[in-house]
């Protein structure tokens, strides 16, 4: 699941993308904000709940929950629908931007399937959104090109059947605790983040030295082929010594 804010005319929509499912997932008391200016609307979505359940609506009963950033920055069970089900919702509230929200909603479905088929609809998507947070052109270069080896990283250790969760976040760690002297948490404290990404927040110098080290390591894994996890580890840990005593030469 990958977590994303969508805009609707300045008001934010929290969504979750299933790569699985190639669906979106919308919070509901977000869309019901918007559409009613309601003070509290999670208190109108509990009871628009009741009324279509007591009615057998069948959209609400297989609507579910999925954790989501709240206001406070913690995660937390949200009632959320598909496209398909915000659709049916939407038609419950009597609101003048139903129509335009609507529209909106099936815009975005279809960036979103047009991106898969094309990677690069998606680069384009992301150098928005950073610009439009005040990174520089040189900036964001550099930490979409850090997306790309990353990716090409992960996809050797899947190749190799490891984990993700645990075992990449191992590796990963190791990764810059061999570049940085500092852990994944460590360097994120050290920058005192939270819930931010490290990465969104490294300097175009820090983008580069961790792209050397995991690039480093994906080629010596190629050429490697390490079996074991211990093997993975030692893979991690030559990446970054590589990587080290060449930006030294």
């Amino acid at each position: 699941m990958q977590n994303k804010i969508q805009l609707f005319q300045e008001r934010q929509v929290r969504s979750l993308w299933d790569d699985e499912a190639e669906e979106w997932y919308f919070s509901i008391v977000d869309v019901v904000g918007i559409l009613t200016d309601s003070v509290n609307p999670t208190v109108y979505w509990r009871k628009l709940k009741q009324r279509l359940k007591a009615e057998g609506n069948e959209t609400v009963t297989n609507c579910h929950g999925l954790k989501m950033k709240a206001a406070d920055g913690k995660m937390r069970m949200t009632d959320v629908a598909t496209t398909e089900q915000l659709f049916r919702i939407i038609q419950s509230i009597p609101s003048p931007k139903a129509e335009p929200f609507k529209l909106w909603i099936a815009e975005v479905a279809a960036q979103r399937i047009d991106q898969m088929q094309d990677p690069e609809l998606s680069i384009d998507q992301a150098m928005t959104d950073y610009k439009r947070l005040g990174y520089s052109d040189n900036w964001i270069n550099q930490r979409l090109k850090s997306i790309e080896i990353r990716k090409d990283l992960t996809d050797e250790w899947k190749k190799h059947g490891l984990q993700e969760g645990m075992e990449f976040g191992t590796l990963t760690d190791i990764i810059y605790k061999t570049w940085s002297d500092k852990t994944a948490k460590e360097y994120k404290q050290f920058k005192g983040l939270k819930k931010e990404n490290l990465r969104d927040n490294m300097t175009n110098k820090e983008l580069v030295l961790n792209m050397l080290a995991e690039l480093s390591t994906k080629e010596i894994s190629e050429s490697t082929n390490p079996e074991s996890f211990s093997e993975h580890t030692d893979v991690a840990k030559r990446g970054g010594k590589y990587h080290i005593c060449t930006t030294n030469t």
